[in-house]
C-alpha cells in the first residue's frame, strides 16, 4: 500500500476555510467531513485535515501556533504548469488570501506562495527541467 500523507491545520473558522479552499478547486470527503474538521482531499494519497483550533489542540500538548504570527510551516504542492501556479494563486486571492510575495523563477523551477485565512504558508511549484550542476 503506498503510503499517504495527512497535514492536519488548526483553522479558526471552519466553513470559512472550507469555502477557501473550495474555490480553489479543491473537494472534501464526506466521510471525514464534520462540523470539527474537514477532509480536503489533494491526490489520491494526500489530504489536508482542516481542524478547528480547539479540536487540534486535542491532539497536541504544546500550544497551538498562530499562523499570523509565526511560522510552522510550508505547504509546497506542484503543479503541471507555470500558468497553473500562476492561476491557483490568483484565485487564492480573490478568495481572501495574502500573497506570500514575488514569484520565483529560477528556469528550471517556477513558484509563487499565499497564506491562507488562518496564515499557513502555502507554495505552489512547478517544475520544467533540472537544476543546475553543483
Amino acid at each position: 500500500m503506498a503510503t499517504q500523507m495527512f497535514l492536519n491545520l488548526p483553522c479558526k473558522d471552519l466553513p470559512k476555510s472550507k469555502a477557501f479552499f473550495e474555490s480553489l478547486g479543491y473537494e472534501f470527503n464526506p466521510q471525514f467531513t464534520d462540523d470539527k474538521g474537514a477532509c480536503m482531499v489533494v491526490s489520491d494519497s494526500i489530504y489536508v485535515m482542516l481542524l478547528t483550533r480547539e479540536f487540534f489542540g486535542t491532539f497536541v500538548k504544546k500550544p497551538v501556533a498562530d499562523a499570523h504570527q509565526t511560522i510552522e510551516a510550508i505547504t509546497c504542492l506542484s503543479v503541471d504548469s507555470r500558468e497553473a501556479v500562476d492561476d491557483i494563486h490568483a484565485k487564492a486571492l480573490k478568495a481572501g488570501a495574502t500573497s506570500g510575495g514575488d514569484p520565483q523563477d529560477y528556469g528550471f523551477m517556477y513558484s509563487r506562495a499565499f497564506q491562507d485565512l488562518d496564515g499557513h504558508q502555502w507554495e505552489y511549484v512547478h517544475m520544467s527541467g533540472e537544476p543546475p550542476q553543483a
